[in-house]
């Protein structure tokens, strides 16, 4: 154990197990420990600010210290702390909280279903389609296809949706009828001399060909983040996703919006569908649901759907899905409240206001020597860094200059991620000009030092 690690960071070591960390690393290192946070920034327990340039984990939209939120979680749990969805009880605000998302979201004649997590809710989904394939008498069209590099969660069905290795290494993962097609990243999966709509029309023959391989009456249906997240910040080509929602059409297989990042305006619309002209069947929220003050998500299925899997309810007695705390009214109040501010305070109007200035700072790290791409979208963007800009060869090992450029932000007093040798931005929506430039003058003090560290322990020789 480190000596200057603070008392409280060293009960950490002691008592927690952390998600996504190397654990034997955490035992010498141990945690930055946040106490507080005001708007975009945070602060550690020694009182240094940092400024939150993930959102937290893609989802504190409305950035920290909002009272508002605060306020409508201390009514309700006066009120009512807590209620359950089980056999015919609901509360007032998980009713109102799917009235408000129906009216929303671009699913027809959706009805929803509350969860937790976004794992929690891409792992009904896929028990729902299921459900419905057998209700409608289709038991052997059970297979879904997500990509490679997408994320869709972490529990045992959303984790092999997920196209990440080290979601599956260790894991036995991935389990049952997932298959994945290609990850739509032109920068890394164009060959040389292929256009942009070359690389389009080999992924949807690929596609196609997936589909004859595997037959199509065993394909249940194709999942998909409007722009990946955690996969690397990949923004799809002009023309991909009309092309596969065409594919999908022919082939009678489901179209799976997973909106946990995307959605409530961090594209520039209020969702990834709006931005890239998706039509889903059904769509899956979580995080700015709330901007993360507390947990919930929720599952929107089409009402054509819905009907077929009623029928199934009634023949078998009971829809036997749900949790605890599906629908807990104290969530659902907070995010009530959410939505109200973005729409009182436009926060859309906000994001579109700010975007172009958040994307301009993001291009211009291309003319950085470490940067090889740099890609986004709205309030959300990554920079892949390389060994060789021209030929686009990476660093050796994998994800050792990602994770240093990324420390290096940590401490210029930025929170980026390291994904890989990506490093993504996604701050909070209320984010201003002068803080974007302040975020990205951080950002780039951080690649200069990283610059002069690959200089110096020779790593392109290595790469």
């Amino acid at each position: 154990m480190t000596a200057q690690l603070s008392p409280l960071a060293q009960r950490d070591i002691s008592s927690v197990i952390h998600p996504y960390t190397n654990l034997k690393a955490h035992e010498e290192q141990g945690p930055l420990v946040i106490v507080r946070g005001k708007g975009i920034y945070v602060y550690d327990e020694n009182g240094r600010e940092y400024i939150e340039g993930m959102a937290g984990l893609w989802c504190t939209s409305l950035g920290f210290g909002e009272e508002e939120l605060v306020e409508a979680a201390a009514r309700q749990m006066r009120e009512l702390p807590y209620y359950h969805s089980f056999n015919h009880k609901s509360a007032a605000p998980t009713i109102e909280l799917a009235d408000k998302l129906k009216r929303m979201a671009p699913v027809p004649s959706a009805k929803v279903f509350f969860a937790n997590s976004g794992s929690e809710a891409n792992d009904s989904l896929v028990k729902m389609v299921w459900y419905y394939n057998n209700a409608r008498g289709k038991p052997k069209k059970k297979k879904i296809i997500s990509r490679l590099r997408g994320y869709h969660g972490v529990t045992l069905v959303s984790a092999s949706l997920t196209g990440l290795p080290n979601n599956h290494r260790s894991f036995d993962l991935p389990l049952g009828p997932i298959l994945h097609a290609d990850c739509p990243h032109f920068y890394r999966g164009g060959h040389q001399g292929e256009t942009e709509d070359e690389f389009v029309d080999r992924l949807i023959k690929n596609l196609e060909s997936l589909i004859a391989n595997e037959g199509a009456e065993t394909i249940a249906a194709f999942i998909a983040e409007p722009v990946m997240g955690a996969g690397g910040v990949i923004v799809p080509p002009n023309g991909y996703f009309s092309r596969v929602q065409e594919v999908l059409a022919r082939h009678d297989i489901l179209f799976l919006d997973d909106e946990v990042i995307c959605g409530f305006g961090r594209t520039g619309n209020m969702f990834g569908a709006e931005t890239f002209g998706l039509k889903p069947d059904t769509m899956t929220v979580a995080k700015a649901l709330s901007s993360a003050y507390l947990p919930i998500s929720a599952v929107l299925i089409s009402g054509a759907i819905v009907r077929i899997i009623a029928e199934e309810s009634a023949k078998i007695g009971v829809f036997a899905h749900g949790f605890t705390y599906s629908g807990h009214p104290v969530p659902a109040a907070v995010a009530l409240k959410t939505l109200e501010i973005y729409e009182r305070r436009d926060i859309l109007g906000h994001v579109r206001r700010v975007a172009p200035l958040f994307q301009k700072r993001l291009r211009a790290l291309e003319d950085h020597p470490l940067v090889g791409e740099a890609r986004g979208i709205g309030l959300i963007g990554a920079v892949e860094l390389v060994a060789d800009k021209k030929t686009k060869r990476p660093f050796f090992p994998a994800g050792k200059v990602g994770s240093y450029a990324a420390k290096q932000s940590e401490a210029n007093g930025l929170i980026a991620r390291g994904l890989v040798d990506s490093v993504a931005l996604c701050p909070p929506l209320i984010i201003t000009d002068a803080e974007i430039d302040t975020m990205f003058d951080r950002l780039t003090r951080a690649f200069d030092m990283t610059e002069a560290w690959v200089a110096r322990e020779k790593l392109r020789d290595t790469a």
